[in-house]
């Protein structure tokens, strides 16, 4: 079988022994997924695929809670729905026993119909609509109140249930990590917070059971946690004293990072990320060291990413191969941004499905869609590969399946591999009639 023509390009070679080039290139294949080829994964359901790891999600989610309740004695996990809100993932970490973190009516119900009590749900986010709102207070769920309207909400709903009702409030506080989230909640070090705790008080309708912060996402400095927790703490000290109120429960929200690689960063994420280990001895420290001889309050803690994105990985096929002008090789694949939003902020660890030979280069993976922003990895040293090769990519378990759009593309199917070693699929691909469905046409168009 003649070869296809090659146009012939000068490449920088990288300094380094043939051994080196020779390991990282092995480090580079993956050939399964919890012991299932990725062939035969492709053979069976497609491509692109996203793949779930039932085994390392369960993993992650009992390492994750062994490790903080080693550090302190009362901790709850709250599975931070907007970060995968998939039926079977929701379900395997509530199966593990995390309560649920939902932040909008699509995510409250979504919880409720996964059988969640509401009283094991906590609400938060900058908008709850009135009459999703009235349903959480009446079925017991923890609400944490982003704003004054909502609090003249609640009031309301308070006097219709002729009832106090029992919330949380969201502070913003500075511990160091810029930029700050100074949007949601009331704002400490402002006196903000403590202005709306009066009000609170004086209205007579609501009850403050709880304190919640979240600093932003992808935190690499652990020392801000135990900041974070030490402020909440003595304000919750401050709100005991001042209005006789106990707080039960302080919340110190997500944003734990996982072993990914953010952009902007030029170390590997087994470097730059700190482990979870360090995030937990920061705020074990903090709070023990100040508490004094009172009771435990809950430590609640809405993590995401930490606990998902390692679980996941995306199987893509190289569709075509290209030159770019300035010498690179690009190879354009059947996923792009519509279904890897994260890829704007994180660089994926690429691995070939097979083995390729060949020396590697600098390549550029694009996506299918018509549109020049649809870049996977702009920067990636890779073997010349020839159309049909599949990649993996990975971690992608956060945000992706969620932040996807239906943009030019139909979205794929969604497997887990079980701790059997079982492929089942958690989610179908899209048809045309599933996106048709809500469509209506007027009689003058038919």
């Amino acid at each position: 079988m003649k070869k296809p023509y090659q146009k012939p390009t000068i490449v920088k070679l990288q300094i380094g022994t043939l051994r080196e080039q020779k390991s990282a290139l092995a480090q580079r294949v993956r050939f399964e997924i919890d012991g299932v080829p990725v062939k035969d994964l492709l053979q069976k359901f497609g491509s692109p695929l996203f793949v779930f790891s039932e085994k390392r999600l369960r993993e992650q989610f009992r390492y994750a809670k062994r490790l903080f309740e080693t550090h302190y004695p009362r901790v709850e996990f709250s599975w931070s729905y907007k970060t995968n809100y998939l039926d079977a993932i929701c379900r395997i970490f509530h199966q593990e026993g995390a309560t649920a973190e939902v932040v909008s009516e699509f995510e409250y119900e979504k919880a409720r119909r996964l059988g969640v009590p509401g009283e094991k749900i906590i609400f938060n986010g900058p908008y709850k609509p009135r009459t999703i709102l009235k349903k959480a207070v009446e079925e017991g769920a923890r609400i944490h109140v982003d704003s004054m309207d909502e609090i003249l909400d609640l009031e309301e709903i308070a006097k219709e249930l002729e009832r106090k009702i029992s919330i949380g409030i969201r502070l913003n506080l500075d511990t160091g990590i810029y930029p700050r989230w100074d949007r949601f909640g009331f704002n400490l070090e402002s006196g903000e917070a403590l202005q709306v705790v009066q009000r609170i008080a004086a209205g007579g309708q609501l009850e403050i059971v709880g304190l919640h912060c979240h600093q932003g996402t992808f935190i690499l400095e652990p020392a801000a946690y135990g900041r974070a927790a030490e402020k909440l703490l003595g304000f919750a000290q401050k709100l005991e004293e001042a209005f006789g109120w106990t707080i039960e429960y302080l919340d110190l929200g997500g944003g734990f990072p996982s072993r990914n690689r953010l952009k902007g960063l030029y170390l590997p994420p087994e470097v730059a990320v700190p482990p979870l280990s360090e995030y937990a001895e920061s705020i074990a420290k903090a709070l023990l060291s100040n508490l004094n001889s009172r009771d435990y309050p809950l430590l609640i803690l809405e993590s995401g990413r930490a606990l998902v994105d390692e679980a996941g990985f995306l199987i893509t096929t190289v569709q075509a191969v290209k030159r770019l002008p300035d010498g690179r090789r690009a190879y354009v694949l059947d996923a792009g941004v519509n279904l890897l939003f994260t890829a704007f902020w994180y660089h994926f660890r690429v691995d070939l499905g097979e083995e390729v030979l060949g020396p590697p280069e600098p390549s550029v993976l694009y996506g299918p869609l018509c549109m020049n922003i649809d870049v996977v990895e702009e920067a990636v040293n890779l073997p010349p590969l020839s159309r049909g090769v599949p990649l993996v990519l990975s971690p992608v378990g956060a945000y992706n399946v969620t932040q996807w759009m239906q943009f030019i593309t139909y979205r794929p199917r969604v497997i887990l591999i079980t701790e059997k070693g079982e492929a089942e699929v958690i989610r179908e691909a899209e048809t045309l009639e599933d996106l048709v469905r809500l469509e209506r046409v007027p009689a003058h168009l038919r």
